[in-house]
């Protein structure tokens, strides 16, 4: 896109581009993971046995303090509808592709909107981009190694009664995996939103700080939610990291100080794009005046 003038229009039409680009490699990506079922489907049901890396760190480190490991287990994942393996088979494909492809698609976005912004902004908004992406699959792998497996474990062989087993089908599981994982990685955005709070000054570091409290007590059911287990445990570990992130965006949240010098700032600056102005309007005046004066 040229550094033009551009019409209604014609940002329509580069808008357009930009969204036949980013659905074309979408259904490409969705057909390539279609090909690789066996080891997309190995990965998604990896937590369903205790052989997954979770379980076989937690016997390690609970082997040198001497308590028993995780007790074995294997879950069994069953369907019961004539077509759901195979539209399963395409949902999962699909949201491959968006996870893999989302660097590709969040550049393309990034063309579209990068002419409209100053040298200044576009720094700022290339940088929340690709923090954005980062914090996103990390919020994923956290899902995916963390939650995702602690979760499992305790509703695929929690029962009421040894007489009633446990029969999961292949749509429900299929839901929780991608809905945690999603989740995580939507969680893991507070950082950035943080950040875009605090440059337009609806929140601050200190403000921040002073509710520290709280919000542990808001990030503990933000836990229980995410995970609806009952043990403490289990909870603990999936708030801790919830509680790095708030951390995390108190160091990327700009002070009061900071906030108030930037807008001084912008005063200063918008009172000289004033100045300029009537300078101008002067100089014009006074070049109609001359071209009088010399008719």
């Amino acid at each position: 896109m040229a550094d033009v003038k551009m019409s209604f229009w014609d940002h329509l039409d580069e808008l357009r581009k930009v969204l036949f680009r980013i659905i074309g490699v979408l259904l490409a990506l969705t057909i390539a993971a279609f090909f690789f079922k066996e080891p997309m489907f190995n990965i998604i049901f990896g937590p369903l046995n205790s052989d997954f890396i979770l379980y076989r760190g937690f016997d390690k480190l609970l082997g040198l303090v001497g308590l028993k490991g995780v007790d074995s287990f294997d879950i069994k994942v069953m369907n019961i509808e004539m077509s759901a393996q195979f539209f399963t088979h395409l949902k999962v494909s699909f949201f491959v592709a968006l996870i893999v492809g989302m660097p590709f698609f969040f550049y393309q976005l990034w063309t579209f909107i990068r002419p409209a912004l100053y040298p200044k902004e576009k720094k700022a908004v290339r940088g929340t981009f690709g923090f954005a992406g980062i914090l996103f699959y990390m919020g994923l792998a956290c899902g995916y190694f963390l939650v995702l497996p602690l979760t499992v474990k305790f509703l695929g062989t929690y029962q009421v009664s040894p007489d009633i087993p446990n029969e999961i089908s292949l749509t429900s599981y299929i839901g929780m995996f991608l809905g945690l994982i999603l989740v995580m990685g939507i969680v893991f955005e507070m950082p950035i939103l943080a950040a875009l709070l605090s440059r337009i000054g609806l929140i601050s570091k200190e403000l921040l700080k002073k509710y520290r409290r709280h919000a542990i007590v808001i990030l503990v059911i933000l836990a229980a939610i995410i995970t609806p287990s009952g043990d403490a445990f289990t909870m603990m570990i999936v708030a801790i990291p919830l509680y790095l992130l708030y951390e995390f965006s108190i160091m990327v949240c700009r002070s009061e100080k900071d906030q108030n010098k930037e807008s001084d700032d912008d005063d200063d600056y918008e009172d000289y794009e004033e100045m300029d102005e009537d300078e101008s309007d002067v100089d014009d005046h006074n070049l109609v005046e001359a071209g009088e004066a010399g008719k």
